[in-house]
């Protein structure tokens, strides 16, 4: 079934959240984000159901600190390419004002209540050209904290078109579509880091005895091993997860949800 508009309100965010069937649309959408076969088709469903939200351009950002030094970004772009070009360009990774709300707050914003920095102009500015000039900003958040958590940011074209009454129904969904985005996007990465590393299930319940805070002397005794053959398992499990220790390749796994 279409939905119809007034033609003096077809580009309000009123006109897409008062549709009859906007709330059945727009959660079908999201719901068919977890069957993607790949990224590719993850950004075509994402897409379908930004723009049943009445927003032109959409951004996911995840990130995951698994130590020191040790941080990996990925995304799911849904808006103009040369956003992703400014923003490299820029090196806004670690000045991002939509990651740092996502880090400190679980709750969506408009970009118009973000706590702006007089260096995030360059950002702010960049992005309304591009796609953002009206924008939700809306957390992932974990278990993990800021080690691993995800923004959505959804964007229009058109100024102020967030700032209505209409923005409370957006702002709902916008929450549910950042937390599948999120999911989908672990689920991915944690596949890619299995088939990466070689890890086995053996090497899973060797880092779960990690975790879990055993001694070399512990472990022997589970495992009825000696101890230069954990000794030499972990070194090896180091190496596939590229970990300067134990306690670190324990960590990346439990944040890719391996324990």
């Amino acid at each position: 079934m279409k939905h119809s508009v007034n033609q003096d309100d077809l580009f309000s965010l009123a006109a897409f959240t008062s549709a009859a069937d906007y709330a059945e649309r727009t959660l079908a959408a999201l719901n068919s984000i977890e069957d993607s076969d790949n990224a590719a088709v993850a950004v075509v469903r994402f897409r379908s159901a930004f723009r049943l939200m009445g927003a032109d351009a959409g951004v996911f950002l995840s990130v995951v600190r698994d130590g020191p030094g040790r941080t990996t970004f990925r995304s799911l772009l849904a808006c103009d390419p040369l956003w992703a070009i400014e923003y490299t360009k820029g090196d806004w990774e670690e000045r991002d004002p939509w990651l740092r709300h996502a880090m400190n707050h679980t709750e969506p914003v408009r970009i118009s209540e973000l706590r702006l920095r007089p260096d995030d102009e360059p950002f702010i500015r960049a992005s309304a050209k591009l796609g953002f000039a009206s924008a939700v900003v809306a957390p992932a958040p974990t278990s993990a904290g800021d080690a691993r958590v995800g923004v959505l940011c959804l964007g229009s074209h058109q100024p102020g078109f967030f700032e209505c009454d209409a923005y409370r129904s957006v702002r709902v969904i916008a929450r549910a579509l950042s937390m599948e985005l999120h999911r989908w996007l672990f689920q991915a990465a944690r596949r890619e880091l299995l088939t990466l590393s070689g890890l086995t299930p053996d090497d899973v319940d060797l880092l779960r005895h990690e975790e879990a805070g055993h001694s070399t002397k512990v472990i022997c005794a589970r495992l009825n091993m000696e101890a230069s053959t954990i000794n030499c398992r972990f070194q090896r499990l180091r190496a596939k997860l590229g970990a300067p220790d134990r306690r670190t390749a324990a960590r990346i796994a439990r944040l890719y949800g391996l324990l």
